[in-house]
């Protein structure tokens, strides 16, 4: 697969944070607590924290995801990964929480194993195409394990 997705409206791939999945999707993460980073912005952003974040230029959805838990509805939960993970397919999808590590490196393995990435592997594959510090907590590498596809 080329560096771009079929529509050309996805990230560089070699751009901070930009996590490649197996597919060849590419998803930014990141933490809202550090500046906006320089180039194009999101068509679509799938924020998760504890409260209602500040509107944004670009289409976004919020998944109540309190820091260093789970989400607090695991149903929407999903949904909203799974929007987000097809959405990748064309656009260019962000991925955030507060810091850009624990929900984010959760949501962003929840999405590897969505590509194809068994979930005892998702946390590992995050962890080194990502960062060493996604998901934080033994509750969080349970849940990515768990995770779903279907």
């Amino acid at each position: 697969m080329s560096d771009r997705n079929a529509a050309n409206d996805t990230w560089a791939p070699t751009a901070a944070g930009v996590l490649r999945l197996p597919s060849g999707r590419l998803v930014r993460g990141r933490g809202l607590k550090r500046p906006l980073p320089d180039g194009p912005r999101p068509s679509f952003a799938l924020y998760l924290l504890g409260e209602e974040p500040p509107a944004v230029e670009w289409e976004s959805r919020w998944v109540r995801w309190p820091d260093f838990r789970l989400p607090s509805d695991r149903t929407a939960a999903a949904e909203a990964l799974r929007e987000a993970w097809e959405r990748a397919g064309t656009e260019r999808v962000e991925v955030a929480c507060g810091g850009g590590y624990g929900r984010t490196g959760t949501a962003l393995a929840c999405l590897a194993v969505l590509d194809g990435v068994p979930g005892p592997e998702a946390v590992a594959y995050v962890r080194e195409h990502y960062a060493r510090r996604a998901v934080e907590t033994p509750w969080q590498r349970r849940f990515v394990r768990r995770f779903q596809p279907a």
